[in-house]
């Protein structure tokens, strides 16, 4: 089975989760390329300068610090980022000049001919052309147990709302946000976990449910769960004020 993943250039957990990804892949499973966009943390592009100004007036300047330092780190570490991960695995980058949807994009796709697209932490709407481009559709991973906490930074929600559980959710992509029928979901303990360590731990299970996933997928073994809208919530970035809130709970970042 041939797959095309849709990702961004995220910094700090990406990198690893990638890597453990490509290594647990069943056999049957080639990994044609992979789609990384600039990142965009706050769900919509925006210049370097003002990804670091929201990130200090919003979370604050010790949170501010933490992450810079990890950043440089990161940068300085060459051998440990999303494309030396991708040479090491002899995975394809594929670069493209318009946005994901554009007819441009979707004809270098469909080039490597693709029998499932994968989206983890994809940072665009993908529209219908995209959606049904591959025969067996597309996939994206969410960490939350779907249909609630759909949108932006499920950790630091559930979190934030003093839920005791959270999970992991892998799902069809539809044209809406976190909509699509799911293929498989995993509850996990949240418990006194920081916001670093919950979103470590959801993401290496999302690893795991996506391989699962696609097994099932590629046996043709799939008992879909409604991803229900009656029940769903949605949330957004965070403001000032909802960090403010997590704090005084006694919630921590790292």
């Amino acid at each position: 089975m041939k797959i095309i993943i849709i990702t961004q250039n995220e910094p700090f957990y990406l990198s690893n989760n990638l890597d453990y990804l490509f290594k647990i892949f069943p056999d049957y499973v080639k990994v044609v390329g992979c789609i990384v966009n600039d990142a965009s943390p706050f769900g919509k592009k925006e210049s370097f300068f003002n990804k670091i100004k929201k990130t200090y007036d919003v979370f604050g300047f010790s949170f501010f610090c933490y992450y810079s330092f990890r950043f440089i780190i990161r940068k300085i570490n060459v051998f440990n980022n999303v494309d030396s991960v991708l040479k090491k695995h002899r995975i394809s980058k594929i670069s493209l000049t318009k946005h994901i949807n554009h007819p441009q994009s979707l004809e270098l796709i469909k080039k490597y001919k693709p029998d499932l697209l994968v989206s983890i932490l994809g940072n665009e709407i993908f529209k219908k052309e995209l959606i049904t481009l591959a025969p067996k559709g597309c996939i994206n991973l969410h960490t939350a147990l779907l249909p609630k906490y759909r949108g932006l930074m499920p950790s630091f929600w559930v979190m934030k709302n003093g839920e005791k559980y959270t999970g992991v959710s892998v799902f069809f992509v539809d044209e809406g946000i976190d909509s699509g029928p799911i293929i498989l979901q995993q509850k996990i303990e949240i418990g006194n976990k920081t916001q670093q360590e919950l979103i470590q731990d959801t993401k290496k299970i999302g690893m795991e449910l996506i391989a699962k996933a696609i097994d099932l997928i590629f046996n043709n073994n799939i008992t879909l769960i409604t991803n229900d809208d009656n029940k769903m919530t949605y949330y957004s970035f965070p403001t000032k004020d909802d960090v403010l809130e997590f704090k005084q709970l006694g919630k921590k970042f790292f």
